[in-house]
């Protein structure tokens, strides 16, 4: 049975994953300065105008302005040609109260990391699968591939008269759940108004398409779309505006696995929309690795102001030896699933975020919600049921 599947990315000068790259470096400001920060970063780029507004209680006072204009620059923009608004109060003292203490602690329960509250309600979704070596999708691979070849290139001038604002779109071709062919390629550049369509398409083909599906080529039959609305000369924020946010798909799964619907960019991690996907994202990533499951998705709620979630589920869609229920069981035992666990683990007060807000948040090796290093503790764990217990 053949089925499709299609993923999405964008470039780093897209307006929207502008705004998240702001957001994130004013967070990363913040946590420089002072690693109890709470940030709750919104930027909004148009045309001429970048503003940002929000949450932020921080010891230290960061410079925004500078930040934001700094961003610009290093992603191409003219920050000259930017007014930045900004319009910031601290968090609010209700929400601080109940997330400083714990409605476990304020029932006088003293467990380990029972002070600190889940900052919003919510449900945060992980998944991995053994598709690709970064055991995610393959479409949202090839599609995040593209978009860091094309800003490479841009940035590395090997191809001339092209600018910040892209996307990609890649579609695989399915047999049996597995994939089988690249079915359709679409990118879209913006460009100088002297840089022809002809020109574009044989740079992009050369610099870019040859390079990013070398492990799983297109073939003869791939339809391959390059601008395919023609002109692209107007661009970036002053053509589309930007918001954070709004690329949560492309920060995630590239909407192949589920999503609880919460942006990740611009918030500090006693948020569990970014510190419960990310421990998800693990969880799953461990499940797979430990070799208990071939695909796996994770599930945690919570609710605001309470350090234990509401709901734990995991599912391994019919892969795994275990049930759900005993898959579930497992990752409870091995993993503690308080905010303020997760941020110790994955040690979330680090300021790293800016290098997450593009090209997805599962890019590197390097973020600890990445590394596979608990799977001698979950097959620990799931022996018991191995052993028919």
């Amino acid at each position: 049975m053949l089925t499709y599947k299609t993923a999405e990315s964008v470039c780093m000068g897209h307006p929207d994953k502008l705004c998240d790259l702001i957001a994130d470096s004013i967070l990363d400001a913040c946590l420089r300065e002072d690693r109890a920060s709470r940030v709750a970063c919104e930027v909004l780029a148009t045309k001429g105008k970048i503003v940002v507004a929000g949450e932020i209680t921080c010891s230290a006072k960061v410079d925004i302005r500078y930040i934001t204009r700094s961003v610009l620059r290093d992603v191409g923009y003219n920050p000259r040609e930017f007014d930045v608004l900004v319009f910031v109060h601290q968090q609010s003292a209700d929400i601080s109260a109940g997330v400083d203490q714990a409605l476990e602690a304020r029932a006088g329960l003293t467990e380990p990391y029972s002070t600190l509250g889940a900052g919003d309600q919510g449900t945060m979704y992980g998944y991995a699968c053994i598709e690709t070596l970064e055991q995610l999708p393959l479409p949202i691979v090839l599609a995040h591939r593209l978009v860091k070849r094309i800003d490479s290139c841009r940035k590395g001038k090997l191809i001339k008269g092209i600018k910040p604002d892209g996307k990609a779109q890649v579609t695989v071709e399915y047999e049996d759940g597995k994939p089988k062919r690249v079915k359709t390629i679409v990118i879209s550049v913006q460009h100088d108004q002297d840089k022809t369509l002809p020109e574009l398409k044989v740079d992009i083909l050369t610099h870019v398409l040859w390079q990013c599906f070398e492990d799983f080529p297109f073939d003869e039959n791939t339809e391959i779309l390059i601008n395919p609305a023609g002109r692209f000369v107007e661009g970036g924020p002053a053509a589309d505006t930007g918001l954070t946010g709004r690329k949560i798909m492309v920060d995630t799964y590239g909407g192949l696995a589920s999503h609880g619907g919460g942006a990740l960019c611009g918030k500090d991690p006693t948020k569990v929309d970014r510190s419960g996907a990310y421990m998800t994202r693990y969880i799953a990533k461990n499940v797979v690795g430990s070799g208990l499951a071939t695909e796996c998705e994770g599930a945690l709620s919570y609710a605001i102001g309470k350090a234990n979630p509401v709901a734990v589920n995991v599912t391994s869609f019919q892969t795994s030896k275990l049930t759900d229920e005993q898959l579930t069981d497992v990752v409870k035992e091995v993993f503690n699933l308080r905010p303020a666990a997760m941020i110790e683990k994955l040690r979330l007060r680090t300021p790293f975020y800016a290098d997450t807000s593009t090209y997805g948040h599962f890019n590197s090796i390097l973020f600890p919600w990445e590394q596979v290093n608990m799977t001698t503790e979950l097959r620990k764990a799931a022996s018991k049921y191995a052993a028919g217990n």
